[in-house]
Formats: structure tokens, sequence, C-alpha cells
């Protein structure tokens, strides 16, 4: 995993900076970007929203994840890509055409183990591959799945994943890949894509054909509510889902003429503006760092620690 570390003088300065930095009118901001796969995938700033430019060159890109090693890793034509974050340089093919039965390559995501877990949306399945070499090891899981699109692993290892065409949530044991149960909200949950864990411990999904994200307690398995209303701020195809270092939800609408990420109230789910505009058909979305690393210190600097690659 992405490890951290700030040198022993330069954690002592800061310890005794603290009191100083309270006084600051002005805080320092770390470096930090928002990427959207898609059509044309782009990349914005992180704070602002200000368009950066296109990001990877291949068209049509689907998940994105951060490896063990640091690097982000792309689906792209049954292919996944890895990539230097910094220097925005394709790195490799990591997982090569051919590869695996995955087709439909669409959500990815890193296992407990560090394997790579890629969900196939025509295949109905979700393979996992070898995190340090990209050889296919096996379909990890499968049953009942239709439309696989978007996957996480939750704190205790069970991964859920959407089933796009089956208007619900399938929970898998991390283990062994068997099938747990069901998450459903007939009604307000319709062609569910992309998922992942707030900072409150529940589920969100985005759910496509409601143009809304809901909510799922992950450990019962029940419908707590809408958290987006449908139609919020103009919503209309919710795809990517992710959390900023703000606290606030950021939504990829995979509408056809604005090509917009829209920011929702990370407590409330109220919508508080479109955040950026770019790409086309904008899909999955990440953080870059991604928000854990960095941290907030006195008077709400914010500092990026060195990055060390394991």
């Amino acid at each position: 995993m992405i490890r951290y570390s700030i040198p022993r003088g330069l954690a002592r300065l800061l310890t005794l900076a603290c009191v100083p930095l309270l006084c600051l009118s002005v805080p320092a901001q770390a470096d930090l970007e928002l990427w959207a796969s898609g059509q044309i995938s782009a990349h914005f700033d992180g704070y602002t929203g200000e368009y950066l430019g296109d990001l990877f060159a291949p068209a049509h890109t689907y998940g994105l994840a951060f490896g063990p090693d640091g690097n982000v890793y792309v689906a792209w034509a049954e292919r996944v890509l890895r990539y230097d974050p910094e220097l925005l340089e394709l790195i490799d093919v990591f997982v090569a055409l051919g590869g695996g039965p995955n087709v439909g390559m669409c959500g990815l995501v890193f296992g407990p183990d560090e394997n790579l877990y890629v969900c196939g949306a025509t295949s109905d399945n979700v393979v996992r591959y070898d995190g340090n070499t990209g050889q296919y090891i096996d379909v990890f899981a499968s049953e009942a799945l239709d439309g696989a699109y978007g996957l996480r692993f939750s704190a205790n290892g069970d991964l859920y994943v959407s089933s796009f065409l089956t208007d619900s949530v399938l929970r898998y044991d991390g283990q062994t890949g068997q099938l747990v149960d069901t998450l459903t909200a007939p009604g307000s949950l319709e062609a569910p894509s992309d998922l992942l864990f707030g900072p409150d411990g529940l589920l969100y999904v985005s759910s496509y054909l409601t143009g809304s994200v809901v909510r799922f307690d992950p450990v019962t398995g029940d419908f707590v509510g809408t958290f987006v209303q449908p139609g919020s701020g103009g919503l209309n195809w919710p795809v990517g889902l992710a959390f900023g270092p703000d606290g606030n939800l950021y939504v990829a609408d995979e509408r056809r003429t604005q090509n917009e990420i829209l920011r929702y109230d990370g407590v409330t789910g109220a919508y508080l503006g479109v955040f950026a505009s770019g790409g086309d058909h904008p899909t999955f979305l990440a953080f870059v760092p991604e928000p854990g690393s960095l941290l907030l210190l006195a008077g709400g600097v914010l500092l990026l620690g060195r990055k060390r690659r394991a």
C-alpha cells in the first residue's frame, strides 16, 4: 500500500510550529487533482475544479484504482493500463488483451490481498488478477451478477458489486467469493453503477436511471434512504462517486452535453454546484493523491507527506 512519511526533523519542527500556524490567515494547500475517466478522460484542480486538460491518450476508459505501488490503474478495451500519477505517463499494459475472462471491463479495485479485482459488465463476473504481475488468477465472483459495473471492499473484507441489470448490489464473502446477500431498494435503486463507502461507514450507490445517490447499511444490508435526491442540481445519469478531502461527495454525470462533475454536501446531500466540466462522458472518479494522504494540521494547513512506494 502507499505509505506517507515525514522526516523526523520535520515532524519535530511541525510539532513546535503548531501554535504559530493557528495565526496563518491563508492556509497552504498541497497539490490535489480530480481525475475522471470517460470517452475522453480529463483531470481538474482538486480545489477549484479548473480543467487541466485531457488525461489518458486512449479513449473510452472506465475504472480507476490506486495500486499498492502508488500507481493508477485504468480499465480500457479489455485491458488494464498502469500510469504514473506524477508524470501522467503510461508505464505498461498491466493486464493484456485476452489475459482473462473479463468482457466489458468497468470498475476495478485492489483487494485486501493486494490483488486486482475487475468487473466484467458483459461477462457478468468479477475476475481476480495477480497484483504484482497482472496474471489471471480466477473468476472470483459471478453468482447472480448481471451487468457487473462497480465494486468495493468493505472494512471487514466483504466485496460489494453493483449488478446494473438487476437493480441490486450483491455482497460476496471476501475470502471465498460466495454470495452472501442482495441489497435492493425497489423504486429508489435502478441500474446501480458506481459505489463507495462514505465517512459515515454507509455504502453509497449511484442510481443511474433515477438520477440519484442512495445509501445502505453495509452490516445489515438495509436501505437507509436516498442521499442525493433524483435530479438534484440537474443530476441525470450519475456514475462515478468520490468523497473529497473536504468531506463532500463528487458525482460524475454522464449526460451527453454538459460533461459535468457535481458536488453535494457530504452530510446532508444538498446540491452545492457544478464543480468541474470537461472531458467527455465522465464515468469513474479519483482524487490524486488519495485524500487519506493529506494531513490536516493546526490552522487548516494541508501538508502532503513524502510518498514512499512499497
